[in-house]
């Protein structure tokens, strides 16, 4: 389906409520593992938070703060931990995260099913990966991955939140095709990020 417009609120609702009703909407994806061009190996697996164990969603808050509270700390925002740890143990999220050879994880990301703004979404709260395991290619991997949901479940587009002083995720992101949303914030607002996503149709 090309056009999404003549459907029902109701009607994208479905497609949402199948996606969350799923125990591992990956399960006929091939999301299970990743080889980097050096060679290096990765397990990823598929939890919600309910399923994911205490130590790793510690380490999830821990990821992120080493990776983009420095930005958060630049802005007038701040870095709030409270209110990130809040956001990493909603009932409703997905992770997907990845292991290296020695089955630490190294990389994840979170994501729920959702409507936004009238369209029925894959948002991806994070992408965080250790530094040591980034430009291996695993994050483009697992984006594809959610991408794969996405069209799977006959979602609309792929959205995320990125940080105006973030220029790595900017580009990394802007490389995978993302393009700034009709809901991003209007640049007179002068807010600290912007709504980027990808059309999952067609």
């Amino acid at each position: 389906m090309t056009n999404r417009d003549d459907l029902s609120a109701a009607a994208k609702h479905k497609f949402i409520e199948s996606a969350a009703r799923a125990k591992n909407p990956l399960e006929s994806l091939p999301y299970d593992s990743f080889k980097s061009q050096s060679g290096e190996e990765f397990k990823l697996s598929c939890r919600a938070k309910s399923d994911l164990d205490a130590k790793t969603l510690k380490w999830t808050f821990k990821l992120a703060e080493q990776n983009v509270g420095p930005y958060y700390k630049k802005l007038k925002m701040g870095w709030k931990p409270k209110i990130k740890q809040a956001e990493l143990n909603k009932n409703w999220a997905r992770f997907l995260v990845a292991q290296n050879a020695k089955k630490e994880p190294v990389a994840y990301t979170m994501f729920r099913f959702d409507m936004d703004d009238g369209d029925c979404v894959l948002y991806c709260y994070e992408i965080q990966i250790a530094p040591e395991y980034q430009r291996k290619g695993l994050g483009k991997f697992m984006m594809e991955i959610l991408e794969a949901c996405a069209r799977l479940w006959q979602l609309e587009k792929v959205m995320l939140t990125v940080l105006n002083n973030n220029e790595n995720s900017l580009t990394f992101f802007k490389a995978l095709g993302y393009v700034k949303d009709e809901t991003s914030p209007d640049v007179l607002k002068e807010e600290d990020y912007q709504i980027l996503s990808k059309s999952m149709l067609g």
